[in-house]
């Protein structure tokens, strides 16, 4: 059961280990870009492409989803990035029980958006996590654990490649070791958890008043989408790229320190970013020098 590119990996590996996929459960084909036709999800295609069935319920929470999933008569089921949470019902079906593939160390960033959260946080460390799956999200026994490094500069776009490629490899061990009856359970130490909510576009527009460090956070946490943003001559700009400084300007929050081949530099709360790619409304993304030869401030 999954839906986006990340969860694609996750599946190949499973295809690789000759295990035998009797469904793929995956969300609905939805409209995509201008032209709004339909489009499968990467898991779909991929199961396509190897004459797997697949299942695309609007509901898991009905007769229909339960009675399909039963007759599959499956061992297990494994879920990576699939977007619904799963009824008690469908729990209880398969004997081997339902894993999960979360990315990030569990109890931290239960939710939607762990990836996201981790770099907006300024963490160092992330992983993914194996688990057991309960009723409530995230919160069932760990199994295993696989740990990656955030490098200053990782976006959530790295991030997803990185993790999408250790959930694969960390599914085919967790379904290894159920199937060799050694997989363990450690149970959740729920008061170290923390949560990573859906993202939206009010988080885009940049706080100047916050530290170099914390903007540049920002804006490496919000690639591929919503993007950070800010405010320039009357224009919204997303921002995809930004560089701290300790420059003590003495200026206000927000204000334009310099604006030339090096960037655009802003003053914030201990310093200065300077922003190095953006893209205006109905544009491409491009150098901000670049941009500034147009639309000089």
């Amino acid at each position: 059961m999954g839906t986006p590119e990340f969860a694609r990996k996750p599946l190949q590996k499973l295809y690789d280990d000759g295990h035998e996929i009797v469904l793929v459960v995956t969300q609905a084909d939805k409209p995509k870009n201008r032209g709004m036709k339909l489009s499968c999800s990467p898991v779909k295609e991929l199961a396509t492409e190897r004459g797997t069935p697949v299942f695309q319920p609007q509901t898991l929470r009905n007769e229909e989803a339960v009675r399909v999933l039963k007759e599959t008569d499956c061992d297990l089921i494994a879920v990576v990035a699939y977007g619904k949470l799963l009824p008690a019902e469908i729990l209880d079906i398969p004997p081997s029980g339902c894993i999960n593939i979360h990315a990030s160390l569990l109890p931290k960033y239960r939710g939607a958006a762990p990836i996201q959260h981790a770099v907006l946080n300024g963490e160092t460390e992330t992983g993914v996590t194996s688990m057991y799956m309960a009723e409530e999200m995230d919160t069932g026994d760990i199994i295993f654990t696989k740990k990656l490094k955030i490098d200053e500069d990782d976006t959530s776009a790295d991030l997803f490649e990185r993790l999408s490629e250790a959930g694969a490899v960390l599914l085919g061990e967790t379904v290894a070791a159920i199937s060799k009856g050694t997989a363990v359970r450690i149970p959740q130490d729920h008061k170290e958890a923390t949560f990573a909510p859906l993202l939206n576009k009010e988080m885009s527009p940049i706080d100047w008043t916050r530290t170099a460090a914390e903007i540049k956070c920002k804006v490496r946490g919000l690639i591929p989408w919503p993007a950070a943003t800010m405010e320039l001559g009357g224009k919204i700009l997303k921002v995809f790229s930004a560089e701290t400084t300790c420059n003590i300007t003495g200026k206000p929050p927000g204000e334009i320190v310099s604006a030339g081949s090096n960037g655009l530099e802003v003053a914030c709360a201990d310093g200065t970013v300077i922003v190095m790619e953006l893209q205006p409304a109905g544009g491409k993304r491009m150098a901000a020098s670049d941009y500034l030869r147009g639309n000089p401030v």
